[in-house]
């Protein structure tokens, strides 16, 4: 099922999610909704957050359209060891028609549960690294847009209220 992905400044997006306490059959039918949304609104990736959920659940895929779907599903995903610098410009699905360059580690390593309860490593790189920085930061109530600069984000403010007055 689809579920309506909540745009900025929805309250939920700020909040820290909970962890997983057990992968059960509410847990897998949040992932399927989730990637199932995130390939409709042809994203990189989603925190359950962006769809209503705090829980500490996300869901990538950095192949390319002519490639054959590759889901990363995480739950209780942590980062546990970052290097290198990049600076590349990101979106977000909750905030829609805005996009900016963001300071990010080069590489990550993360690790997490899958969907049987097993713990797994996923080393990422350029876009992978991104994405895996992007969505853990949603679980802890970050946006893309918090890691601008004062000025950048007040620049951000200011083009959301103006768009939000249009709209």
């Amino acid at each position: 099922m689809i579920r309506t992905i909540l745009t900025y400044p929805d309250p939920i997006l700020k909040k820290k999610s909970a962890p997983v306490p057990v992968i059960n059959d509410k847990i897998r039918e949040l992932v399927r909704d989730m990637a199932e949304t995130m390939y409709d609104a042809q994203g990189v990736g989603l925190a359950a957050p962006q769809v209503g959920v705090n829980q500490r659940v996300i869901v990538i895929d950095v192949s390319q359209k002519d490639e054959k779907p590759e889901l990363i599903v995480c739950i209780n995903p942590l980062i546990v060891h970052s290097e290198g610098e990049s600076f590349e410009e990101e979106g977000c699905l909750s905030i829609p028609k805005y996009a900016a360059n963001v300071h990010r580690h080069e590489e990550v390593v993360v690790k997490a549960l899958n969907l049987e309860g097993e713990e797994v490593t996923y080393r990422g790189a350029g876009l992978l690294a991104i994405a895996f920085q992007h969505e853990i930061d949603h679980l802890d109530g970050v946006l893309f847009v918090d890691h601008l600069s004062p000025l950048k984000r007040e620049m951000f403010r200011k083009k959301f209220r103006r768009t939000a007055e249009e709209g």
